[in-house]
């Protein structure tokens, strides 16, 4: 009787949780069982595994074949156990060196010809081999992705037959690189398109450089998603902590291509059909959503009140706490979810509130309930309100080009240096993730801007949570007038962009 073992992972978030594969052939009736919670995935790898090695010439020998993969109390996921299993097999048949097996870990996905194909999770599960001191065994073309990992042995094979001539010594696999990282060479639409709009630019430019959430108000056509899109353009690039753990959720999703490393905030823009698993993760396998892909990036929703109201009170908590947890019977997945939310909406269902000759026959009754779609908790958690109105066509074709995005990403660069350098490594990573003695220690408000502070909290009924983000906002207006002190000016600025859209009464609440 024999015992190969070879390591491998589960996911569990972005985390890499260690598998050991262990295989073991026994005298008995032949049978080729796995055991240890697989899924239906991996369940079927012994067939996939079995018509491998028929490719390659070999047979299964007849006898009781038994892999367990520890600890069996963890359900298994994904048609990654292919490779390890099949390694695994081979070790315990002798074919490859159980001892050198045991110093790797591997995933990957095998074909009926015994090609590897790509998985999801292989930038975290290099992380999680060099924590562990192993190697790592994985498709081909995923080595640079692993190779980020740093100073861990890589084996990108693309089959499995050549892999087993590396291990006999008669095949040599050469270590992947990481790919160079390519700077971003177009940053998305210029800001200089945008004709007019100076209110609603100034407002993009104090959310970009403090990583505020914005919403928008606006009849159809006034430039709401065209603002939006001119965002990505002006945020800087990320730090290589930040890159890190963006390409770790992206690695889990399957959207790191060519294994290179997303240094750019993500910019994700869901449909307003999307279901709340869709927005905030979840389904059969936990899978991240689209606001753990926007983690330190930007969540752009457009037709918000569209969204179905389960997704949007689901943003919540996430908004609040910068990460999700997806709960089921068996496990709860936790992932990052750092994201600024930008959000865009018409003033009613029919877009023309307002706008005497073409709003409905229900003005001014229908703006009232398109906006109760939102509860008064989730507007509370939008740190700028601002109204875009139409531009008059004659200032479209008459007024000259504005600020050019690259102008303006440079004040908003200076601005977040200069929070870098207030909050340290270890402290927020902006001013909109700032809070209580930090926040206070920031803010250094002369005492005409507390007074303001304070009687604008009593007198318009802001709630904690409403005053937090106004003293944020008054910050970061304060950093890009290169200010070190929070002036009146500041908070009558913030303050004014947070109460410029009129609210229903009846959707105030804590």
């Amino acid at each position: 009787m024999t015992i190969a073992r070879i390591a491998t992972f589960a996911f569990s978030g972005i985390e890499a949780v260690p598998v050991e594969v262990e295989v073991q052939l026994a005298p008995g009736i032949p049978a080729f069982l796995v055991v240890g919670l697989p899924d239906k995935a991996v369940a079927e790898s012994r067939e996939r595994v079995r018509a491998t090695l028929i490719g390659l010439g070999l047979a299964l020998p007849p006898k009781r074949v038994l892999v367990n993969l520890a600890p069996a109390d963890i359900v298994k996921e994904g048609s990654h156990f292919d490779l390890p299993i099949a390694l695994g097999v081979l070790a315990a048949m002798n074919v490859l060196p159980r001892d050198r097996m045991a110093r790797y870990a591997a995933l990957g996905e095998l074909s009926l010809d015994g090609a590897i194909r790509p998985v999801n999770g292989v930038l975290p599960a290099a992380l999680g081999a060099s924590a562990r001191d192993l190697g790592l065994i994985c498709p081909e073309s995923q080595g640079g992705e692993a190779a980020w990992a740093g100073r861990i042995e890589v084996l990108a094979a693309p089959d499995l037959l050549s892999l087993m001539n590396h291990f006999r010594g008669t095949e040599h696999l050469p270590p992947p690189q990481p790919p160079p990282v390519q700077p971003a060479a177009e940053r998305g639409p210029c800001l200089s398109d945008v004709k007019g709009q100076e209110s609603a630019k100034r407002a993009l430019e104090i959310a970009a450089a403090g990583g505020h959430n914005l919403w928008m108000i606006g009849p159809p056509g006034a430039g709401k998603s065209m603002l939006a899109a001119r965002l990505p353009g002006l945020l800087p690039d990320l730090s290589p902590a930040e890159a890190l753990e963006v390409s770790l959720v992206h690695s889990i999703a399957g959207l790191l291509r060519g294994g290179q490393l997303v240094i750019r905030p993500p910019f994700r823009e869901p449909h307003h059909s999307a279901s709340p698993a869709a927005l905030i993760g979840g389904g059969g396998k936990a899978k991240p959503g689209e606001i753990s892909l926007a983690h330190h990036g930007v969540l752009f929703l457009d037709e918000w009140p569209e969204f179905p109201r389960a997704a949007l009170e689901a943003l919540r908590q996430p908004m609040e706490t910068g990460r999700t947890t997806i709960s089921r019977a068996n496990a709860h997945v936790t992932y990052p979810a750092r994201f600024q939310c930008i959000a865009a909406m018409n003033p009613c269902r029919c877009g023309y509130l307002g706008d005497a000759p073409r709003e409905c026959g229900r003005a001014p009754r229908c703006g009232d309930d398109y906006r109760m779609r939102l509860s008064g908790p989730l507007l509370d958690r939008m740190d700028l309100a601002i109204e875009v109105l139409p531009v008059p066509a004659s200032e479209l074709v008459h007024a000259p080009p504005g600020e050019a995005s690259t102008v303006v990403a440079a004040r908003i660069a200076v601005a977040r240096q200069r929070q870098r350098d207030r909050y340290g490594e270890a402290g927020p990573r902006c001013n909109a993730a700032a809070e209580g003695a930090v926040l206070e220690r920031s803010l250094q408000a002369e005492p005409a801007a507390r007074q303001l502070a304070e009687q604008a909290a009593d007198r318009l009924r802001l709630s904690a949570r409403g005053y937090t983000r106004m003293l944020r906002v008054a910050r970061t207006i304060a950093d890009l007038a290169a200010s070190e002190p929070v002036l009146r000016a500041h908070l009558a600025e913030a303050l004014a962009f947070r109460h410029r859209v009129p609210v229903p009464a009846a959707a105030v609440g804590g």
